[in-house]
């Protein structure tokens, strides 16, 4: 699965029934890269839209049975790769390694 596929369902599944260009702002995501991707989701099952109950112009998401199962996959996937990146390293040494690299990603925010 790619990533910007798993970004999808992961803020569909956080927020059940939002609105597809909302997604798209979520995640900075152009307007016509959303369309493609909700295609993409819908293709594989793993998304339904249906009409915006505000707005009919637009779209709102859900994930189905499939997408649920299939984050749940990628999200183990993730940890099983995370413990075997860190696999040398202790407690300790894995909560330093966590506060350096949120110190550089303050860092790189600007802030």
């Amino acid at each position: 699965m790619r990533q910007v596929l798993f970004g999808v369902l992961s803020v569909v599944s956080a927020n059940p029934g939002i609105n597809q260009a909302n997604v798209g702002r979520v995640l900075g995501i152009a307007r016509p890269n959303m369309v493609a991707l909700v295609t993409e989701l819908t293709g594989h099952g793993w998304v339904e839209r249906h009409a915006d109950n505000v707005d009919r112009r637009a779209f709102a998401l859900n994930l189905t049975a499939a997408g649920e199962q299939a984050l749940t996959r990628a999200l183990d996937l993730i940890k099983e790769h995370e413990e075997h990146m860190l696999r040398g390293l202790n407690a300790s040494d894995r909560r330093t390694l966590i506060k350096l690299l949120a110190r550089i990603e303050t860092r790189a925010d600007g802030t």
